[in-house]
């Protein structure tokens, strides 16, 4: 019978690790590499599962905040290091293991990255996020005028002291974005082999430092090179704007990469619209509601009439039941649902990626005041994380 337990020491951290690792095919963490992966180690949230005294399942949370329609942020938990040992799986591992993590989480919303994207729905977690995957052609990437800021690069030692506290200064800006826990600024700090050819930059405007970017340059063959950007922030469009102009003019540099929300404007950056091309829409945010009543009040509601929406949750059977959300917020009742909806599809609306209409046209869900609910849960831009865990 598979046990859950939450683990408490380094030994048991590190045998987590190696599991995990396993599950994603590859090797146990070096000796070399250990001492970097320690410190992003929890106390209570790191949890195994077990089959007398062997580990034959894993995952993990890190305490971080949400920001939800409206600008709030909610207690997070960002899960991670999902994996079962390849000689247990199809047992009932992993819904053990997502069953008492839910179940015990402090935070009432969690997101996670899917490595497969047909696990999580399964566990109540909901596609509510994605990102464009875009390709620039530094050739014919003409940004008129010029810069209204200054760009400045950073050594990395100054860039490890000045990245967290420039982070939180500029602030979270979408639905989506996700506070960085110290564990996380630790890794970044010690991946220095993984980062070796990491360049970060810094903008500066009119009141000081608004914006960095990091990004990674590789080469091609005759002297081409690839820019593939990492991380992006900016606290205005100055910023954002100045950054595009520095990545795109920079020499011997032809192609840039990144990732940005569906509704980014910087497509409209270039003066020849055929600089940039999607190469994919990838699923980035996935989302589950662990206290539903507490999260449908978190968020902010549109101008509609008010809809009652019928929840199922069969993983935490406590979120099950009618909820009426309205320009005001959202309370429990016990009324005739409008709509009928999954605890994952609600995950997916959430944040407004999707719109109930376009679920009930996919036959996803059932119900009517469908107009209505699409306004109530429609939001100003599109989510996106920006943060990698």
């Amino acid at each position: 019978m598979t046990e859950i337990r939450v683990l408490t020491d380094e030994a048991q951290y590190r045998a987590h690790n190696t599991l995990f690792r396993r599950a994603l095919h590859g090797g146990p963490p070096t000796d070399e590499q250990w001492p970097v992966t320690l410190p992003s180690y929890e106390p209570d949230r790191a949890l195994a599962a077990f089959d007398g005294d062997q580990m034959v399942g894993t995952t993990q949370s890190y305490g971080s905040s949400l920001v939800v329609p409206g600008g709030a942020r909610v207690p997070h938990a960002a899960v991670s290091r999902v994996g079962v040992r390849a000689d247990y799986t199809r047992r009932g591992v992993l819904t053990a293991l997502m069953r008492e993590q839910l179940s015990s989480l402090p935070d009432p919303v969690a997101t996670l990255r899917a490595s497969e994207s047909r696990i999580y729905g399964r566990f109540g977690y909901g596609l509510a996020g994605r990102v464009r995957e875009l390709e620039i052609d530094t050739k014919l990437a003409v940004i008129a005028g010029g810069m209204t800021g200054r760009v400045r690069m950073l050594d990395p030692d100054t860039a490890d002291k000045l990245l967290p506290e420039l982070h939180e200064a500029i602030g979270l800006r979408r639905p989506g974005q996700i506070s960085r826990w110290p564990g996380w600024w630790a890794r970044m700090r010690n991946r220095k082999p993984e980062t070796e050819n990491s360049v970060t930059v810094v903008h500066s405007g009119p009141d000081g430092d608004d914006g960095f970017l990091t990004y990674k340059v590789t080469g091609e063959k005759d002297f081409k090179h690839r820019l593939a950007v990492e991380d992006f922030e900016w606290a205005n469009d100055d910023a954002w704007r100045d950054l595009w102009i520095y990545v795109t003019r920079l020499d011997l540099v032809d192609h840039v990469e990144s990732d940005v929300a569906l509704d980014d404007p910087v497509s409209w950056l270039f003066e020849d619209p055929r600089a940039l091309v999607t190469k994919d829409v990838f699923d980035q945010i996935w989302l589950r509601l662990v206290d539903v009543p507490r999260m449908l009040s978190a968020r902010t509601y549109g101008a509609a009439e008010s809809v009652v929406i019928e929840v199922h949750d069969r993983l935490l059977p406590a979120n099950s039941g009618c909820y009426r959300v309205s320009a005001d917020g959202a309370e429990r009742v016990e009324e005739q649902a409008d709509l009928t909806v999954p605890v994952d599809l609600l995950g997916a609306v959430y944040l407004g990626d999707v719109t109930f209409t376009q679920l009930a046209s996919a036959r996803r869900i059932e119900g009517t005041r469908l107009a209505d609910a699409d306004a109530l849960f429609a939001v100003p831009q599109k989510p996106i994380c920006g943060t990698f865990f």
